[in-house]
């Protein structure tokens, strides 16, 4: 039990962490997999940058490839912020533009079929993303909604139907996933490994896409709270910029940040509660140092076991009808 619970608690060293995950990635990728190096898909936000950084620390430029995958829906920020990362690290880098490969699969056109089964004038130059008011702000079940833009910059939030949500997000999906086969395409023809970029609490609380970004060879970052990403982004001195940047989806077509998208509170404080969770610190040394009433702390516990349980199944492996005999 760590009384007087704060911040602090989450404070690592980080030279020695990241000596620890260098050696990790060398034993795993060169010994283990067998690859001869890493793809790493840039986005321009803290998470690629820092697992882009660690990978180069650990096998050099020559054997890191950065993939920019951009689509109709991307931020210029993030291409702009991507390239910068990979002219500091001086390392290979591809422009992969998935828009056409969206387009084909349908992936544009279904969402916006969605979308119009409750804003039926959604259409060219109309914007939109999904919205999640804050769990601190919700006496029952909080409800995902729709947020557009008409082209006169007029903003409307409308709930959704269960139907409209669930094709909304299958067909976003496609985004995710369609950057991960292109990841492996390039890793496939270099012999390369993938590098993930999910941190703790986005693996924890399933914020990530099954056979998309929750995909990889390797994830360096993986145990790592993003508060503490932040601090070896610091130690490694990724770009200013980025480190200022606010954590965004860069899904949609309307600016969006995780937190009205996915997460109750913002980082800070979601690192801290989930910290205080899986250490069994005491409630009320959790809600002092996050700034939260014990109620409102409660609230956020039982929203982090509710996304725990429906990220079983993004966690899960394939399930046999019966074991393989391996002799």
């Amino acid at each position: 039990m760590i009384s007087h619970f704060s911040k602090d608690a989450l404070l690592l060293d980080a030279r020695a962490e990241i000596d620890r995950i260098v050696d990790t990635l060398r034993t795993q990728v060169l010994g283990t997999l067998h690859r001869r190096g890493v793809v790493v898909g840039l986005s321009g936000g803290i998470d690629s940058s820092v697992v882009a950084t660690l990978c180069t620390h650990a096998f050099g430029k020559d054997r890191v490839l950065g993939l920019f995958m951009p689509e109709r829906d991307s931020s210029g920020d993030s291409l702009r912020l991507g390239r910068r990362v990979a002219a500091q690290l001086g390392i290979e880098n591809v422009v992969e533009d998935i828009a056409p490969a969206l387009e084909a699969t349908g992936a544009y056109s279904r969402q916006i079929e969605a979308i119009r089964t409750v804003v039926p004038d959604y259409g060219e130059g109309w914007k939109c993303k999904l919205v999640l008011a804050s769990v601190l702000e919700s006496n029952g079940l909080n409800i995902t909604r729709l947020t557009v833009q008409d082209p006169e910059g007029k903003v409307d939030t409308v709930r959704l139907s269960p139907a409209a949500y669930l094709q909304i997000v299958a067909a976003t999906n496609y985004k995710q996933r369609l950057r991960k086969m292109t990841e492996y395409y390039h890793a496939d023809r270099l012999k390369y490994a993938v590098a993930g970029t999910p941190n703790r609490l986005e693996y924890d609380q399933g914020f990530f896409v099954k056979q998309g970004d929750g995909t990889a060879d390797v994830m360096p970052i993986v145990h790592l709270y993003k508060t503490q990403v932040y601090q070896l982004a610091e130690y490694l001195g990724v770009d200013e910029e980025i480190q200022r940047r606010a954590p965004t989806t860069d899904t949609f077509s309307m600016a969006q940040s995780q937190e009205e998208f996915y997460f109750a509170l913002p980082y800070h404080l979601m690192d801290l509660c989930l910290y205080g969770l899986n250490h069994e610190i005491a409630g009320d040394e959790v809600a002092a140092a996050a700034g939260l009433t014990e109620p409102q702390l409660q609230k956020v516990f039982k929203d982090i076991d509710a996304k725990r349980r429906a990220a079983h199944y993004l966690h899960a492996r394939p399930l046999l009808s019966a074991g393989i005999d391996e002799d």
